[in-house]
């Protein structure tokens, strides 16, 4: 998994300055590598297995006496917290709803450490991405919220979502820009000009 290099986070605060020039809405993206380091999640699915697995062949054959079972117990415990710290295999160990809900919580985290909610006519917008958890959302302050429900941004989530996955996350921020522009420009046109938070992509480390 790799963030964006600078040219590439350059291009994602272009489109939202080519965006903001025809709207009120104040976008802010946010790109996380994962929403959580998960630290107990490898540790733990190590000590169940280095319980289980030799105890479990050795049961019948009972080639092992105790103290080298526990050896091998140990060794197993040892092998896998290592293999199972790897971010591609800790992922896979964590389940799909504590995933999502740790990365939901770090974006509305953000939406509030951005300062979404302070713009003067509540038009504040968050673009947020948690690269390990596949995770897309798109949080909107009650300026924007008043003139689009929640539904318009479900198919251009869903589309960055795919993306994501398929490791093309710069060109899910520029068509996720671009979707979210044509209904800002409809919805939520320029009425004067002002910009009241930074147009830049936020990585977070």
């Amino acid at each position: 998994m790799a963030l964006l290099s600078d040219s590439e986070q350059q291009q994602v605060r272009d489109a939202i300055t080519h965006i903001e020039r025809d709207t009120d809405a104040e976008l802010v993206t946010v790109l996380a590598p994962q929403a959580d380091d998960y630290t107990y999640i490898p540790l733990l699915w190590a000590g169940i297995l280095s319980l289980l697995i030799p105890g479990a062949i050795n049961y019948f054959p009972q080639w092992l006496g105790a103290s080298e079972l526990l050896i091998v117990q140990w060794a197993c415990f040892a092998v896998l917290a290592i293999v199972f710290r790897l971010p591609a295999v800790t992922t896979r160990l964590i389940p799909r709803r504590v995933r999502f809900w740790r990365a939901a919580n770090l974006a509305r985290r953000q939406f509030l450490e951005q300062n979404l909610h302070h713009t003067q006519a509540g038009t504040g917008m968050l673009i947020f991405v948690s690269e390990a958890e596949r995770y897309v959302e798109i949080l909107v302050d009650r300026g924007i919220s008043s003139r689009l429900d929640d539904e318009t941004w479900q198919s251009i989530v869903s589309t960055f979502t795919q993306q994501v996955k398929q490791g093309q996350t710069l060109q899910g921020f520029l068509s996720c820009i671009e979707a979210c522009g044509e209904h800002l420009r409809e919805h939520v046109p320029a009425t004067h000009e002002r910009n009241e938070l930074p147009n830049r992509l936020i990585v977070l480390e």
